[in-house]
């Protein structure tokens, strides 16, 4: 059960390494882009192309979809960010349990957004959580945790194909130990839970630039390259991507110190960052210094402003 691409790597390991897969779920298909066409799941897409039973359900948890899903008869099931909360009815039908991959180091960040909101937060490490559901979310006992280091190189994009990788080596790690019935499980300390909430269009919005930098650094590369981050230069939407922090002397937050080859030095409150990619709306991506040649911005200007 599963419904973005990460969810699909994991389903690809499991029919690659020989796991009799008996129906996939995913959420229902959706417009997306800017024509609105309708476009299947990657979940969807790869189980079509090894030829797997796909049911997309509104609901699994009764009617049509809890029959599909009792017609699979599972011993296991996995889920991957399905996007929907199961009840007991069904986690409780395989004889082997329910377990899900998570990507974080539960108990921190139970929810939906774990991988934007440990980059966020300006987090160290974060890691995958093989853990068997219960009633709660994210907050079942854990059977399996790996742990990876978090460099300022890292992005979402980087991060969340780190974390893919590592999910599928625990997904199969945990397979094998659970066929020779050597899984055990340990109960999660709900006092020490963090959570990630999904995210609000509110929250890839950097409306100022008075804060500290590595907030607003950790801010851009928790939503780089998707959904972006969004300011504004003089009232019209700007997108940045690609930050690192630089140093040097701040001078007003939010000015554009300079734009040069490598990118467009801003100031914050306490110190600098480089942006190396923008995007204005309707506009392709495009760096700083092609910007400045096509005379969309000049250095002295203020970024910020209500979004």
């Amino acid at each position: 059960m599963g419904t973005p691409d990460f969810a699909a790597h994991h389903l690809k390991a499991l029919v690659e390494d020989g796991w009799n897969v008996t129906g996939v779920f995913s959420q229902p298909d959706k417009p997306k882009g800017r024509g609105r066409k309708v476009k299947p799941t990657p979940v969807k897409n790869t189980a079509l192309n090894y030829g797997l039973k796909v049911y997309q359900p509104c609901l699994v948890n009764k009617n049509e979809g809890f029959l599909y899903l009792k017609d699979c008869n599972p011993d296991l099931i996995i889920t991957v960010a399905y996007g929907k909360l199961l009840k007991p009815k069904v986690f409780e039908l395989p004889k082997l349990g329910t377990y899900n991959i998570h990507a974080s180091l539960l108990p921190k960040y139970r929810g939906a957004a774990p991988i934007q909101r440990t980059l966020e937060n300006g987090e160290k490490e974060t890691g995958i959580t093989i853990f068997k559901i219960d009633e709660g979310m994210d907050s079942g006992p854990i059977a399996l945790q790996k742990r990876i280091e978090i460099t300022d190189t890292d992005t979402f994009g980087t991060l969340h194909n780190r974390l893919a990788v590592l999910g599928v080596k625990s997904l199969l790690e945990f397979l094998k130990l659970l066929k020779t019935d050597q899984v055990e499980l340990k109960e999660q300390d709900d006092e020490k839970a963090t959570f990630a909430p999904k995210i609000e269009k509110n929250d890839t919005i950097i409306d100022s630039f008075n804060r500290n930098c590595r907030i607003i650094f950790n801010k851009i590369r928790a939503f780089d390259p998707v959904p972006g981050v969004i300011t504004k230069l003089d009232g019209e939407k700007l997108k940045l991507f690609k930050a690192s922090i630089k140093e040097g002397s701040p001078s007003s937050p939010g000015e554009i110190v300079s734009v040069t080859k490598r990118g467009m030095i801003v100031s914050c409150k306490d110190g600098l960052i480089n942006v190396a990619e923008i995007q204005f709306a309707g506009k392709k991506r495009m760096s700083p210094w092609q910007a400045k040649a096509g005379r969309l911005i000049n250095k002295g200007a203020l970024l910020g402003g209500n979004n």
